[in-house]
């Protein structure tokens, strides 16, 4: 499938300081994409760019099948971390004025917004004053002024601080579900754990470097690098034997509960995997053997140490 967005050696300078260097990416059609990296790292300069807020110093960045226009941010929405909010307007007015600053009807507008005030449980707020929202309320509102006018691409920058655990979820499930019906999404977070649970593919971004890229399976299967956790009942004299000149044991064995021991190896050949499994059974009652997939939070502290 074409991808939607294509990120071409895009690079920015600011005084003094290179926030993104020959940067490419593409961001598949209808799927939730990851953009990760430690702060500074120049995710948000690359958001910027992609939203024409700023202009990179060279490179080229394509919407659809042509490069991007102003025209095309009328088919984005973008929810910044830093929440914009008016805080002297009343919140249906300024969810309105959001709205048809993205190209929508007043009338059009209002119906829509309000449907979406009321599945997110905030409808009773529309006449109140923006100031008096929780910043949670006041989240949920930037949230539907971002999504409101169905915009073929939406990025959300840390789009759950601030959310109590159930209202996070509820979000996960309104991303989810905005991707089902044919969005795409751009996902940037610290969190590595709401990255395994809803994207799809991520790029890491690091000291204004693109240093990983790919599906989240993928990057972290190909990180775990072939280690098993094997628990079994023998001795360690049997295990080393079955494992001998085929695999590497890492760490020290460790007791169980029930007489039964856990030990970590790594296969250096994936052809060896079968047979240490057959020699395992066949010198100690093997209980399970299971490779060990790293979380992204392991990949993404491994990958900004340069150790990955």
């Amino acid at each position: 499938m074409d991808p939607i967005l294509r990120i071409e050696h895009v690079s920015k300078t600011y005084t003094g300081h290179q926030a993104l260097d020959d940067v490419s990416m593409e961001i598949p059609r209808g799927s939730i994409y990851g953009l990760l990296g430690p702060n500074g790292a120049g995710k948000t300069t690359l958001i910027r760019v992609v939203n024409r807020m700023t202009i990179p110093d060279c490179g080229k960045v394509w919407f659809e099948d042509h490069e991007i226009t102003p025209d095309d941010i009328y088919q984005i929405g973008y929810m910044p971390e830093e929440r914009g909010l008016y805080k002297k307007m009343k919140v249906g007015e300024q969810a309105v004025f959001f709205a048809r600053m993205r190209g929508m009807g007043r009338f059009e507008a209002i119906d829509k917004l309000r449907k979406w005030f009321d599945r997110l449980g905030i409808i009773e707020w529309w006449d109140k004053k923006v100031e008096d929202l929780s910043k949670g309320m006041a989240q949920k509102v930037q949230f539907i002024a971002t999504v409101v006018h169905e915009p073929k691409l939406l990025i959300f920058d840390e789009p759950f601080s601030g959310f109590d655990p159930i209202n996070a979820n509820l979000l996960k499930q309104e991303i989810l579900g905005l991707r089902d019906r044919g969005a795409t999404v751009i996902f940037s977070t610290h969190n590595m754990e709401s990255v395994e649970e809803i994207c799809d593919d991520i790029t890491l971004i690091n000291k204004s470097h693109n240093i990983l890229s790919g599906s989240v399976e993928e990057i972290r299967r190909k990180a775990g690098g072939n280690t098993f956790l094997v628990i079994y009942n023998g001795t360690q004299e049997q295990f080393n034997s079955a494992v001998s000149g085929k695999a590497n044991l890492l760490g020290d064995p460790e007791g169980l509960i029930g007489g039964y021991t856990q030990q970590k190896i790594h296969i250096a050949s994936d052809d060896d995997v079968r047979s240490v499994i057959g020699s395992l059974n066949d010198n100690v009652a093997l209980r399970s053997f299971q490779e060990i997939i790293p979380s992204m939070n392991d990949i993404f502290i491994r990958a900004v140490n340069g150790t990955l």
